[in-house]
């Protein structure tokens, strides 16, 4: 059985995620506008990736014997000032999101909540790839400097990511 915390903070992180989902479905379509379809792939696989991650929490919770209760999601931005940008907040976000997992983990440890720290060991490891996509997307990008066919040429290499 899920504990009264636990289960508050999970339906908070489920929340964090499909903002997460939200923010860079967002960024995708901001991607097609600027004509940038590789971008726009690598950001809608980043947003199914962050609607998965709230439904591990969702199971979660559920098969713990909790209720889940989802709240509104708020609106992302849709416009940024450059590709550079953009990334940039993706590797803002992926710290924040990472802080958020790192606290439930410790609320789990406080709880003696066992199976959620076995569950969180998960997305602890998976913040830490999240995190690593992000800084080099962002390194890859100050290293172009936005010279057109720079970005173009990244744009062609992110159009290849796979969806998991």
């Amino acid at each position: 059985m899920i504990g009264k915390a636990m289960q508050d903070a999970m339906n908070e992180q489920i929340n964090k995620e499909l903002f997460s989902s939200y923010l860079y479905l967002s960024m995708a379509a901001y991607f097609e506008q600027k004509n940038l379809p590789g971008f726009a792939h690598w950001m809608r696989i980043q947003s199914d990736e962050e609607r998965e991650h709230a439904m591990k929490f969702y199971d979660f919770i559920l098969e713990c014997g909790g209720g889940v209760h989802l709240k509104a999601i708020d609106a992302p931005r849709h416009e940024w000032s450059s590709v550079l940008e953009a990334a940039e907040e993706v590797a803002a976000h992926e710290a924040k999101v990472t802080a958020s997992i790192h606290a439930l983990y410790e609320l789990a440890q406080k709880e003696k909540d066992y199976p959620a720290q076995v569950m969180l060991q998960w997305f602890v490891s998976e913040q830490v790839e999240e995190e690593k996509n992000a800084a080099e997307l962002v390194a890859n990008l100050k290293m172009i400097e936005e010279r057109a066919t720079a970005v173009l040429m990244l744009d062609h290499r992110l159009a290849k990511r796979k969806g998991e």
